[in-house]
């Protein structure tokens, strides 16, 4: 029916009042607070009514979680976890060279950092599937943040300790967040700004490889697209043919492989023993035809033997300790979001949970760990997880497996790589960085939200154009702008009757949707804090006004409420209740009368402690907006005649 013509409802006993809830101590609601904050998943409920003998083993198991699965641990599990542990080395091993390289660091760190950091994985991830190991990314900003303070190649003791100091504070910096419950600070990573920032990294690195597919010795320091191009083509005349058809033809290979892998997908392992193939056959047409006389550059010898100790070269003094603790932090934050997003993309495929918080304290401990130990900054990288998971991996055993598979490379088979060229190592890093590059999901954001597609591409060419620092500013700033403006710009919809219903509606959303005769029905679509009282309050008048407006150009009803539908605003702060206030005040003197409906418990909470329910009346906030309207229509129709009986017949309405 159309609440136009709404009758008083003589069948209805009492209308539901709007409740405040009971008072709450200070302390029980801070401590709420702040369980809702930190502890949302609530892991402490599995201590509860424990013994204190399960509770040490229960706690044991939550920081080690391989003391929760070892036991249950069979055969079949091993046999799978056995060919996924070698198959996921057979491409860690060239992609830890080709990483460290990226670096700027000796290419044995990246065989050392696929051996100590799997290890402690194993033990401390909750990820089955994630296979751990060196990224390019996080590489390309060592190499960047580290770069501008200290040359790897005029000072490489330097540089090294800075590469361990900063993955030290990071592993420290990941830990914290993970024992102190902040994980939701990742969060402000949005996945278009992930998506923009991980396309332009693969870019940049891509562009960075010229230089050894074009045998350049000389190239320039910087990582935007000029630097890079203007450093190319002002030495054409130092380009080496050989290595750009050595790589050309091994780059075509590799991605012919992984094209033939995706689709078929029983022959995953194609694409993953290639880039060890590209290496081997590298290696032996170098051996042969002796290339490394004719300009194609090796890695040259590889030093035998598992991890030195590297705690004393951490760097803990200035000048250069701010340095190792920015990079730290901010390769830290980057590893962090890529680590958990594809360890959680893998467990939803297997229906299993993955605890971010536990997964932070993991990746920090591999990382301090792999700091004392010569290695740098690991995570969980997606190509290589990928492998892990198609490999049919079962849990983190096939991380132990790759580790020994690289120990038993650091001990026995290091002289074997001498010969590799840096061409093939080019090859390997420019084929994993094009599946990076995701202008599916760029596009899939153009569809979706052209807000996150400027996010995107600002993060894109921020790095690009100007450097990986700058494009990860841009876009975490413009993320946090659109936070800003969701909390400061909150929408405000006028609501309408669907038909033959009590139900109401956003008239844009439902444009069959009818206005109320002399009602103005508001949906506030947020919290209402300090941020956007203002913009509310004139919003609101603004609303009033064009209602007003459009009553006298229509000749209907005039104007007599405003109800705000307050279904959607979960909080209020002082500034709240003072626009509140300030719009109860202006409602009074443009003789219109203001309306609540459905506030929910803590907004009524601090309503009531405010005075503001005694200054409106209670008799005027309603439970739902079909009551407050039904209300409204009903003194509409019996107080024509005498306006002043409205507060006597809202009483009369709510006591019915």
């Amino acid at each position: 029916m159309n609440n136009a013509d709404y009758a008083y409802p003589s069948n209805v006993e009492c209308a539901h009042r709007v409740s405040i809830p009971p008072p709450q101590p200070f302390v029980k609601t801070l401590k709420n607070s702040l369980k809702e904050t930190f502890f949302p998943d609530d892991p402490l409920r599995q201590f509860k009514n424990q013994p204190p003998s399960r509770r040490f083993v229960l706690g044991l198991q939550y920081f080690l979680p391989i003391l929760e699965w070892a036991p249950r641990y069979n055969f079949e599990f091993l046999k799978s976890d056995l060919i996924a542990g070698i198959t996921i080395a057979s491409l860690a091993i060239p992609q830890g060279i080709s990483y460290a390289k990226l670096a700027n660091l000796p290419p044995i760190l990246g065989l050392y950092s696929s051996f100590v950091p799997p290890l402690v994985y194993a033990m401390m991830g909750s990820s089955r599937d994630l296979a751990v190991g060196t990224v390019a990314v996080a590489s390309l900003l060592t190499a960047s943040m580290l770069g501008e303070e200290v040359d790897a190649k005029e000072n490489p003791t330097l540089y090294l300790q800075l590469a361990f100091t900063a993955t030290f504070f990071a592993g420290v910096f990941e830990a914290c967040l993970g024992l102190l419950r902040l994980g939701f600070i990742v969060d402000f990573l949005s996945h278009a700004t992930i998506v923009g920032f991980m396309a332009g990294a693969a870019t940049v690195v891509c562009l960075q490889q010229l230089k050894a597919i074009l045998g350049l010795e000389h190239f320039t320091q910087g990582t935007d697209l000029v630097s890079v191009m203007r450093s190319v083509f002002t030495q054409t005349h130092k380009w080496r043919w050989e290595s750009g058809v050595l790589g050309c033809c091994f780059l075509f290979f590799l991605i012919s492989t992984r094209y033939f892998s995706k689709r078929k997908p029983k022959f995953f392992w194609i694409s993953a023993m290639a880039p060890l193939t590209t290496v081997i056959l590298g290696s032996l047409l170098v051996y042969l035809t002796h290339a490394e006389k004719h300009g194609v550059q090796v890695i040259g010898e590889l030093k035998k033997g598992l991890n030195p100790p590297s705690f004393g070269d951490l760097v803990f003094v200035s000048p250069y300790l701010m340095t190792a603790i920015k990079a730290g932090i901010i390769t830290g934050v980057i590893a962090l979001a890529e680590g958990i997003a594809v360890g959680r993309s893998f467990s939803m495929f297997k229906n299993y949970h993955i605890d971010g918080n536990k997964e932070m304290i993991a990746f920090g401990m591999m990382n301090i760990v792999g700091s004392c130990t010569s290695c740098y900054l690991t995570t969980g990288p997606f190509s290589r997880s990928a492998v892990n998971y198609n490999a049919g991996c079962k849990t983190a055993v096939s991380n132990i497996v790759m580790a020994v598979a690289v120990m038993l490379t650091l001990l026995f088979l290091t002289p074997l790589f001498h010969y590799t060229p840096l061409v093939v190592l080019a090859a390997i890093i420019i084929s994993a960085m094009l599946g990076l590059i995701d202008y599916e999901a760029a596009m899939h954001l153009w569809h979706v939200d052209k807000f996150d597609f400027v996010v995107c591409m600002s993060a894109y060419i921020g790095v690009v154009f100007g450097s990986v620092t700058i494009g990860l500013v841009i876009a975490i700033s413009i993320s946090l702008l659109r936070v800003l403006l969701f909390v400061a710009r909150p929408r405000t919809l006028v609501m309408g009757n669907i038909p033959d219903s009590m139900i109401y509606r956003n008239v844009e959303q439902y444009p069959n949707a009818s206005n109320v005769p002399g009602i103005l029905i508001l949906e506030i679509d947020a919290p209402i804090y300090f941020t956007n009282a203002s913009y509310l309050r004139e919003r609101i008048a603004r609303w009033i006004n064009e209602e007003e407006d459009r009553i006298k150009s229509s000749g209907e009803t005039s104007l007599q409420y405003v109800i705000l539908d307050m279904s959607a605003v979960g909080n209020i702060d002082t500034s709240g209740i003072s626009m509140l206030e300030e719009m109860k005040k202006t409602a009074d003197r443009r003789e219109l009368k203001l309306v609540l409906a459905n506030p929910g418990g803590e907004v009524m909470k601090k309503l009531n402690k405010s005075k503001f329910i005694e200054n409106i009346d209670q008799e005027w906030i309603y439970l739902t907006v079909g009551e407050a309207v039904g209300a409204c229509n009903y003194m509409l129709h019996t107080c024509k005649s005498n306006p002043a009986k409205k507060d006597d017949q809202a009483e009369t309405w709510n006591n019915v």
